[in-house]
């Protein structure tokens, strides 16, 4: 993993491989202005080249846009052999660039400078470098350096020929190294950074790898290792208290199903609880109603939603914010064969409804709901359940913004707080006649909407889950089908395959509830 650190000398004397400045583009150039305006934190690296490395970057192709990389040799006019510019867009009208824009520059940095040992970011904070916008700006470079080093290469047996290895170390310039609040975003950014490139870790595993009870094994290990209350129950043990829903869904596969619940108490009383629930189903065939081959290998993918929650916890774990947070994971491998779940089937659910069972495809809802159940024993104040649902939620929302349904005060919280850190979710209804569709004739439910078939089935399975969710209760389902899992090129702080979303919201929520109740 890259380390990072801070530093406070003159990023031209900087003894590295490589410093990175930031470049705004410039909309409208007056005549025989250049096109290009070099972003706060890069002047003593302008001075080195006589003010002409904005007209050198121009002439390189550098157009300023957000996340673009240029490389300069610098010849000696600073310490590093190398000058990097990363693109942040038009010059901002507020004090620096939106977290987000520097997020991915850093990112976007980091990752072109695979093969560099050393890397020093001087890109802008704010015109106050110690308030809390610098400080808000440096937890987005921190994040997005180390992040934009993720690099998952566990089943390669001999180097790539051609492929450097990620850079090592990464300084940030401050205008005080030795500030505590920027070494506390420091320390931050290193927690949850962690637990985001776990989750990467774990989506990106072999589906064979990481079946039910072995991803339990992980979870157990990784939790304990951090200091978190651990129960895992087995499919007896799931059996004997009435997990209908898990069941029926793992009873495909010869790997048998799991929950597995983590727990989090600080010291003192907290006034506050967060249950947070994630589906974990770590191969998704469809069951029955089998999905289609091209494209089936990406759902190894289907526990991204378990796998963050479990991440979450363990930035918890460091962090240590003063609330009470347990997480459920829902395991199982979703498999067609003589012992798999049928449509047709009525499955009592770990509470005591009957689900009538229209397409095993929708198992995520199954397994869910019994998590959700038993998350509501626990009496939270608030319950945050993410799972990558629908494909429903690519369809309306596309690959970035996650779907958030539920209490609609809660929501814009959410999304409030997903705004901020660079995961966007958007509040979706949940319609009286999708909900409407769902009665059944023989059951308490019908799994899906059978009169609408797949048309909003995000909303579908939104509108189903509500109805496991205790009374009162504030809670939010958050559906990342698109978000968890990147299958494009590589950009910003995210590589191809598992992004770690929504790890960081919900890290950023629970500590907001530690605040603000």
């Amino acid at each position: 993993m890259t380390s990072l650190n801070l530093v406070d000398t003159d990023p031209a004397e900087l003894p590295v491989d490589a410093v990175v400045i930031g470049v705004h583009s410039v909309a409208e150039p007056e005549a025989g202005q250049s096109p290009l305006l070099l972003a706060s934190g890069a002047e003593s690296i302008a001075a080195a080249f006589d003010g002409r490395l904005s007209e050198t970057l121009s002439l390189l192709g550098a157009t300023g846009a957000t996340g673009e990389v240029t490389k300069v040799a610098s010849l000696g006019t600073v310490t590093a052999p190398l000058v990097v510019a990363v693109g942040l867009g038009a010059e901002p009208t507020g004090a620096a660039p939106a977290a987000e824009v520097l997020r991915r520059a850093a990112g976007s940095a980091v990752r072109a400078l695979a093969g560099s040992a050393e890397v020093a970011l001087s890109l802008p904070l704010s015109d106050d470098p110690g308030g809390a916008d610098a400080v808000r700006a440096l937890r987005a470079i921190a994040e997005g350096a180390l992040l934009g080093g993720y690099r998952f290469a566990a089943y390669k047996t001999k180097p790539v020929t051609g492929r450097r290895d990620p850079v090592s170390a990464v300084s940030v310039h401050v205008p005080d190294a030795t500030d505590e609040a920027m070494e506390g975003e420091i320390d931050r950014a290193k927690a949850v950074t962690s637990a985001v490139r776990r989750v990467r870790d774990w989506v990106n595993a072999a589906p064979n790898e990481l079946r039910p009870p072995e991803f339990a094994d992980a979870i157990a290990e990784a939790a304990t290792k951090a200091g978190l209350a651990v129960e895992v129950l087995d499919e007896n043990a799931l059996a004997e208290a009435g997990y209908g829903g898990i069941l029926a869904v793992g009873k495909g596969s010869s790997a048998p199903p799991r929950l597995v619940r983590l727990a989090y108490r600080p010291d003192g009383s907290p006034t506050r609880h967060v249950a947070l629930v994630g589906k974990g189903i770590t191969f998704d065939s469809g069951g029955v109603s089998i999905k289609p081959a091209q494209g089936m290998w990406e759902m190894k993918s289907d526990m991204a939603g378990a796998a963050a929650v479990v991440a979450t916890m363990l930035a918890v774990a460091a962090l240590k914010p003063g609330v009470a947070v347990t997480a459920y994971a829902a395991l199982a491998e979703n498999m067609p064969s003589g012992s798999a779940y049928r449509p047709g089937d009525v499955v009592r659910m770990y509470g005591g409804k009957h689900v009538e069972v229209l397409n095993t495809d929708a198992e995520g809802r199954m397994v869910l709901a019994d998590a959700i159940v038993r998350a509501g024993e626990d009496n939270p104040d608030y319950l945050v359940e993410t799972s990558t649902l629908t494909g429903g939620q690519v369809i309306a929302l596309g690959k970035r913004v996650a779907g958030l349904m539920g209490d609609p005060a809660f929501l814009e919280r959410i999304k409030t707080i997903g705004d901020e850190v660079g995961e966007p979710g958007w509040p979706m209804p949940i319609p009286d006649d999708v909900r409407k569709g769902m009665d059944s004739e023989v059951a308490d439910i019908s799994q899906t909407n059978a009169g609408m078939d797949r048309a909003g089935h995000m909303l579908q399975g939104g509108a189903f889950l509500a109805e496991f969710v205790p009374t009162g209760l504030s809670w939010a389902h958050v559906d990342i089908a698109g978000p968890a899992y990147h299958s494009g090129e590589p950009f910003g702080y995210w590589t191809k395959g598992g992004t770690g979303v929504p790890v960081r919201m919900l890290t950023a929520l629970i500590e907001d509830v530690a605040t603000n109740g």
